[in-house]
């Protein structure tokens, strides 16, 4: 009787939330959790696109002048528009927060579960929206930065990671094609997001004012409750499940490890250390074009993006269609970016994390070496490609890297090592740049014509991407040393309720794909398919 009362209270006292309330039942399918992923990716991917806030962010009183008094005095001055180089920063913030956040609260996110994190995120990424949304429309700076970059930063970080450990568990056998599912969707989300931004601006426009205000607050609410639903299609692979006619051994390489490293260990190790540098050179280098890649685009080519001779004297018109063109070949880039994402895990899950890694590098290396002398020759078409592939293995590292960390880490704490590699990208994501942007307009004032000032920056990348290379070639597997004991693994396992979750785990999540499955799938390829679309034909407009 006193079992049955303690069951019957445990039971009261789980909330819907809860980890152990997620745990998959036996009519469950794994290709239902992708999906899921995919909802609160392609919402927070909108990072990327919030470049098409910062010219209207400018001009939201009319008539009035730039500020002038400086940065702190921007916060809150109400009688000046905001410069475009000083909202620009909230999306270092953002990036800076994702990194910060994930590294404090990974492991919370492991033993809270996806479904509470994910909400959690939901709150603080729509939320974070909308009252950034509510500092543009009293015109105080310092409350869109607290909501779009600190706030909304914070649900960056958790809802990045928060599928991540979920997937890994589900899709042993392909660890790679899983968790690049999900951050394919943070690539791919700009493609959503940024001309349906764009269309709501023009929509709330009034006055010659666009609608920033009202389109983050739109944005805000509509990214909720997508995110609040992907949370709560959120399960939980019982412990010890396998994919029916699956394992371990069929799949094992030197490079996975047979054991478990505890989150307190693993930024102990060289391996956590090497992996952080190859993270940070490979984003470094990945955002140098990112970052510069409309104005790169227009200075070294010129009139020949739409046609015209190298040395032709543009009229305003012409200006116009080249930064169309421009801006065409950055939508261009980004889905790169995106697919990048899906197609080198996949690769990663045949060809090995390692080795995947070192064809970024070494490709990387000459790619970036070859760029300045397809400039310097107009060869526009090859040095747009080259470019399409460098962003590729951009989002390729980073949907490769959960998986890498799984294979040297083991799995049971990958959700909460990948918080703290991300800070990584917090690193590269702010300095790199300032570092690229410094560059470019030191050549300037030394008196470099524009359309060569990006050489030495191109040089430089392919160096760090050397760098990268080494750091990759010193990784080796964890020593036994660093494992969790059977004792340590059962603690976890018990503050992650897993102990109860491994109970029958043989007979759960074998349901057919059905009605259901195709449902889920289209509610996310629908969107995306529009975002792709419109990519698609601004790229085939250039041709």
């Amino acid at each position: 009787m006193a079992d049955v009362a303690s069951a019957s209270a445990g039971a009261h006292s789980r909330g819907r939330f809860d980890r152990e309330s997620t745990v998959a039942g036996a009519a469950f399918n794994r290709w239902l959790v992708p999906p899921a992923a995919l909802a609160i990716h392609l919402c927070i991917g909108m990072a990327y696109g919030f470049s098409v806030f910062w010219l209207p962010m400018s001009k939201l009183i009319p008539g009035a002048g730039a500020c002038q008094a400086g940065f702190v005095s921007e916060l809150t001055a109400t009688g000046c528009n905001w410069t475009v180089a000083d909202v620009t920063h909230i999306f270092e913030t953002f990036i800076a927060m994702l990194g910060v956040s994930a590294a404090i609260w990974g492991g919370w996110v492991e033993r809270a579960g996806p479904r509470k994190a994910g909400l959690i995120a939901a709150l603080c990424w729509g939320c974070g929206l909308a009252i950034g949304g509510y500092g543009v429309s009293i015109h105080q700076l310092w409350l869109v930065f607290l909501g779009c970059g600190v706030i909304g930063g914070v649900g960056q970080g958790l809802g990045y990671i928060t599928p991540v450990s979920t997937l890994i568990r589900w899709f042993p056998d392909r660890r790679g094609m899983a968790t690049g599912f999900a951050i394919m969707g943070y690539g791919g989300g700009a493609l959503v997001g940024s001309p349906l931004a764009v269309w709501l601006m023009a929509r709330f426009a009034a006055g010659g004012v666009p609608g920033v205000a009202a389109t983050l607050m739109v944005l805000g609410a509509l990214y909720l409750v997508v995110m609040a639903i992907g949370a709560f299609g959120f399960r939980v692979a019982p412990s010890g499940w396998r994919p029916t006619g699956w394992t371990p051994s069929e799949t094992a390489r030197a490079m996975v490890t047979g054991g478990q490293v505890h989150l307190a260990k693993a930024w102990k190790t060289p391996q956590f250390w090497l992996i952080w540098g190859v993270l940070c050179m490979n984003v470094t280098a990945g955002i140098a074009v990112i970052s510069l890649a409309s104005p790169m685009f227009q200075e070294v080519f010129g009139g020949r993006l739409v046609g015209l001779g190298a040395h032709t004297v543009l009229t305003t018109a012409q200006k116009a269609a080249i930064a169309a063109a421009a801006a065409g070949l950055v939508g261009l880039v980004s889905l790169f970016n995106s697919l990048g994402r899906l197609f080198w895990a996949s690769v990663s899950d045949a060809l090995g994390r390692k080795n995947t890694y070192f064809v970024f590098f070494i490709l990387g290396v000459i790619l970036y070496a070859l760029l300045p002398t397809f400039g310097h020759m107009g060869l526009a078409v090859l040095f747009v490609a080259t470019i399409c592939v460098i962003l590729s293995m951009y989002g390729g590292g980073f949907a490769t890297l959960p998986a890498y960390l799984a294979d040297i880490f083991g799995a049971q704490m990958v959700g909460a090592i990948h918080g703290r590699v991300l800070t990584a990208w917090s690193v590269a994501g702010v300095a790199g740049p300032a570092l690229i942007a410094g560059l470019r307009q030191a050549q300037l004032d030394r008196g470099v014509a524009k359309a060569l000032v990006y050489d030495r920056t191109l040089y430089i990348m392919a160096g760090l991407l050397a760098v990268g290379l080494v750091c990759n070639l010193l990784i080796r597997p964890v020593h036994e040393r660093h494992h969790m004991s059977e004792e340590d693994l059962a603690r976890e396992r018990a503050l992650q309720h897993d102990a109860a979750s491994a109970r029958g785990a043989d007979a759960v999540a074998r349901g057919r794909f059905g009605l259901l499955g195709f449902l889920v799938w289209l509610a996310v390829a629908i969107p995306f398919g529009a975002g792709l679309y419109v990519a698609l034909q601004k790229a085939a407009a250039l041709f």
